[in-house]
């Protein structure tokens, strides 16, 4: 159910309050309020659902998501963007908490009783390293889908399939127990200021992790993989007890390069580390 609730233009809030992007942020403000419903959109029917957002500045998504009827809790560093989120707060009675805080620093797990959404404009400046913290906790996971903002490279990152370019680490940290897929892109221009780069939102949804396999095991082969990507494995693996001899057990050709290396394998050489 969406709630129609009047209020002024996003940019008026902007101005009013002085709320110029900060660089050392990692701040690019969206005004365009039909592509925030579209963002919005992607996690399916909020109308009900808890949903955390990371970084909502003047609170353009956030408008989006209260619209779709989601309980919200917003973690928000940058105070000056607070007054107007407590203006939006007021606006939805008892729809938007607002936790003035570093969302690097908050363990927003405890924040929820039941799975929330995460539905972000990631501030590129900490955007991978929030991802890779949520992947990398307990599982089954404590979030339910995770929709999220990142420069087109990195999303490019997060979905990539052995053999690209952008295959690496953060590919296999996000798909070896969950399912990430590109939902849309946005052009640079719809920001406000434009970024150098272009952007995607990127949709995760967790997928059964696989039984007998310790994470620990599986970072410590992909770092050593992928730091030496374009050596061959009896190279980049010579460093990690047990891992030339896993490889010849497993039948993986030990001249392979990182890159070639899939999903797949890269979970059997960890099950058999672990």
């Amino acid at each position: 159910m969406l709630l129609n609730v009047a209020l002024p233009p996003l940019r008026d809030v902007v101005a009013r309050h002085g709320l110029a992007a900060s660089k050392a942020l990692g701040q690019n403000f969206l005004f365009d309020q039909q592509l925030l419903a579209r963002i919005a959109a992607v996690p399916g029917d909020l109308n009900g659902a808890e949903v955390l957002e990371i970084g909502p500045g003047p609170g353009g998504l956030t408008r989006a998501l209260l619209a779709a009827g989601a309980r919200v809790v917003a973690i928000e560093r940058d105070r000056r963007c607070i007054p107007a989120l407590f203006e939006l707060a007021e606006a939805y009675p008892g729809k938007l908490d607002v936790i003035e805080g570093d969302a690097m620093q908050v363990d927003a797990r405890k924040l929820f009783t039941g799975k929330p959404h995460i539905v972000a404009n990631l501030p590129y400046n900490v955007g991978t390293a929030l991802l890779v913290g949520w992947l990398s906790a307990d599982w089954e996971p404590w979030w339910a889908s995770m929709t999220l903002m990142f420069q087109r490279e990195v999303a490019d990152r997060i979905v990539a399939a052995p053999g690209s370019d952008a295959y690496g680490r953060l590919a296999v940290l996000a798909q070896w127990r969950s399912v990430p897929r590109i939902a849309m892109t946005v052009h640079r221009s719809a920001f406000t200021p434009p970024p150098k780069v272009m952007s995607a939102v990127v949709h995760v949804v967790a997928a059964p992790a696989p039984k007998g396999v310790a994470l620990g095991k599986l970072e410590t082969i992909t770092a050593a993989a992928f730091g030496q990507r374009r050596k061959m494995l009896r190279q980049s693996l010579k460093g990690v007890p047990g891992a030339l001899a896993v490889l010849e057990t497993l039948g993986i050709d030990a001249s392979r390069r990182a890159e070639t290396v899939t999903i797949e394998e890269y979970i059997a050489i960890a099950r058999a580390l672990s």
